[in-house]
């Protein structure tokens, strides 16, 4: 694709990349047979080959952004599927974020819109004051059809039936191996996860532990800043992003890293691309740095290798969350190791199609979440499970939401097989 940026224009680190994305493009159309938002609504500008036009004319005229343009980046849902599917390696995540950044400093939304952003950008992140929101919502939720805005009655149903007890392994502290020591690594404990599902950092903890791995959740990590990230507010997300890159550095020097595990596959993304966020900053080569170690915690079983397990006798519908099949292109490792533990493991069709959580986008376009969320949930039972397993705790809850099978993280039934409990939402009463 020709662009026409001018020298001025191309001095801006952001801008120089979009162009060099916008040049691998040869809009060839192929990105639409795999874009879950060009499925549900049919509009061209709705595919990411439309997005890209529509961004391209935003930047290469230098004008704010306009509703329009605003519009069809809002309904993106940076699943990534386009990634994946593209013959010319367009990397269409740059692009869409950097597009993010320019219109969060370039368009006044509705107050409402800007409100609603605000809010969930001081509050998810943090999870004191998200359980705090979490309680409130249970509250509200028998109110919720009184309640106008579709993208408050969203938030309203977003609470939990029960909202876990604070795990105390989530605080600063390290978790010696068991046995003969294999390695050192930092678990990112998150943000939003901590407050939803204490049950997910505990079982990475106890798995590692048994497979001879000390832990360390390190002093002064914490949101890794995807949420903010992906709507446009940059000081906020870098912010985040760079509290964690001195907290996991200072923990390298101090004590030894092999690696950082995460347990979330949208925060993995992110932070596996710390080192193009803080390419032109200072901390430039300890992102560099951060992002090499960090791994899934399934490639991280992959290395250490699990032992062989007894047939279970449960059917296991392996979700693949798209911030892990398409952001970082994890997809045999999950459905390896579930099969080594014994799970007999079967897939939805069209698995490539992102469930519609993404981060806040079930919050902030829940009809069009909606309706991903119908079809990925009747995919998914039409294998007739005993359990859903999936990677990322966004998943967990969109899918969770829409259907009375079991939804566990890979690692809860993971360490349930190798000697852990067997994960609370599988308990009957």
């Amino acid at each position: 694709m020709q662009t026409t940026f001018t020298p001025d224009q191309l001095r801006d680190p952001g801008t120089a990349r979009a162009n060099e994305v916008l040049r691998t493009c040869v809009h060839c159309g192929f990105c639409t047979a795999t874009c879950p938002t060009y499925q549900v609504l049919g509009d061209e500008l709705d595919s990411p080959r439309g997005r890209i036009y529509l961004i391209k004319q935003m930047l290469e005229e230098g004008r704010p952004a306009d509703a329009q343009t605003v519009k069809h980046v809002d309904r993106c849902l940076s699943c990534l599927a386009c990634m994946t599917t593209c013959p010319s390696g367009v990397h269409y995540m740059h692009l869409v974020d950097h597009a993010r950044d320019y219109i969060e400093k370039t368009y006044k939304r509705p107050f409402m819109d800007r409100a609603l952003r605000a809010v969930l950008a001081r509050i998810i992140p943090y999870p004191t004051r998200f359980r705090l929101a979490l309680g409130l919502a249970k509250l509200g939720r028998p109110f919720a059809a009184l309640v106008p805005d579709a993208r408050l009655r969203a938030m309203l149903a977003m609470a939990p039936k029960t909202i876990p007890p604070v795990s105390r392994n989530d605080d600063p502290q390290v978790f010696s191996a068991q046995g003969a020591p294999r390695m050192r690594v930092a678990l990112m404990t998150g943000c939003a996860q901590k407050a939803l599902n204490t049950d997910i950092n505990d079982a990475t903890i106890r798995l590692l532990r048994r497979l001879g791995v000390e832990v360390v959740v390190a002093k002064g990590a914490g949101c890794c800043g995807a949420l903010t990230h992906h709507m446009g507010k940059s000081d906020l997300s870098h912010g985040s992003a760079a509290a964690n890159i001195r907290a996991w550095m200072a923990e390298k020097h101090a004590s030894g890293l092999d690696h950082i595990v995460i347990n979330t596959s949208g925060c993995g993304t992110t932070v596996k691309d710390y080192g193009h966020m803080f390419r032109t900053d200072p901390l430039a080569a300890d992102a560099a740095v951060v992002a090499g170690m960090a791994l899934d915690i399934s490639e991280l079983l992959a290395k250490l290798g699990l032992p062989q397990g007894a047939p279970k006798g449960m059917r296991v519908a392996y979700h693949a969350a798209c911030s892990l099949q398409h952001g970082q292109q994890v997809k045999s490792a999950p459905k390896d190791l579930l099969k080594r533990a014994g799970f007999e493991v079967v897939e939805p069709a069209d698995s490539h199609l992102c469930c519609g959580s993404a981060g806040t986008y079930n919050l902030l376009q829940p009809e069009i979440s909606g309706q991903l969320k119908a079809r990925k949930v009747a995919t998914l039972e039409a294998r007739k499970p005993d359990i859903i397993a999936a990677g990322n705790i966004g998943c967990m809850m969109q899918i969770g939401s829409g259907t009375g099978v079991p939804v566990v993280h890979t690692v809860e039934l993971l360490d349930w097989a190798t000697g852990g409990p067997k994960p609370r939402a599988l308990v009957t009463e």
